[in-house]
C-alpha cells in the first residue's frame, strides 16, 4: 500500500496533537505491550477479523510498532489507549469515490478499557483535523461492518455519510466518505 508520503509534501511525525484529554504522537517502544494487547483482544478484534495468538504477537511484534506516516498513538495519562490511523484504500479492495482508488482511510482501534469514553471520538477528530490541514480537500473515507453499532455511530459523529454497503470478509460493509467540514466542529 502506498505511504501517507504520497499525499504530498506531509511533515512526519507531526508535532503532539493534545486534545483535551488526550495525546496523539508517533508511536515508542514503550506502546509494544498495548499494540499487542490491542491485536489479542477478542473484544477489539470482534469486528475486524478475530484476535490473533499472543504469542505469535510477542514474536513478530516489531520493537517499536507502528512506527510508519499515518499512524498515531493515542495516549491518556501517560499510557497508550489506542491507535489512530491513516492508509491508502487498496484498489483491489472493493468501496472507493475515484476510479484510481487510493482514498485516505481513518482506521482506529481502543482497548477495551477506554471505550464507552469518548476517547475515539476525540482522537479520531483530532486526527481528521490534522488531515484536513496537512492535505486540504483530501477525501476521506472510512469502512466498516454494519453490525458494529459503535462505529457506525462514530462514524455519523464524525461527519461521515454512507457511500455503499458490500459483502466483504464474509459480513456486510459500510463505506462512507467525510464530507468537508472540519472534523474538530462535528465531534463536540
Amino acid at each position: 500500500m502506498p505511504a501517507m508520503t504520497d499525499l504530498g509534501p506531509v511533515a512526519w511525525p507531526p508535532a503532539l496533537i493534545r486534545t483535551e484529554r488526550l495525546v496523539l504522537r508517533e508511536s515508542e517502544a514503550r506502546d509494544r505491550t498495548a499494540f499487542i494487547d490491542l491485536f489479542a483482544s477478542p473484544q477489539v478484534r470482534t469486528h475486524l477479523g478475530g484476535a490473533r495468538p499472543r504469542e505469535e504477537l510477542e514474536r513478530g511484534m516489531p520493537a517499536v510498532p507502528g512506527l510508519r506516516t499515518g499512524v498515531f498513538v493515542v495516549e491518556r495519562d501517560g499510557a497508550m489507549i489506542g491507535v489512530v490511523s491513516f492508509d491508502r484504500r487498496d484498489a483491489q479492495r472493493p468501496g472507493h469515490l475515484r476510479p484510481e482508488a487510493g482514498e485516505a482511510e481513518l482506521s482506529y482501534m481502543f482497548l477495551p478499557q477506554a471505550w464507552g469514553s469518548g476517547y475515539a471520538a476525540e482522537a479520531c477528530a483530532a486526527a481528521l483535523g490534522w488531515l484536513a490541514d496537512a492535505c486540504p480537500g483530501e477525501p476521506v473515507v472510512l469502512c466498516t461492518q454494519s453490525a458494529n453499532d459503535r462505529a457506525m455511530r462514530l462514524a455519523e459523529k464524525l461527519g461521515f455519510t454512507e457511500v455503499e454497503r458490500f459483502e466483504e470478509y464474509g459480513a456486510e460493509q459500510w463505506f462512507g466518505v467525510r464530507s468537508h467540514v472540519h472534523p474538530s466542529d462535528r465531534a463536540r
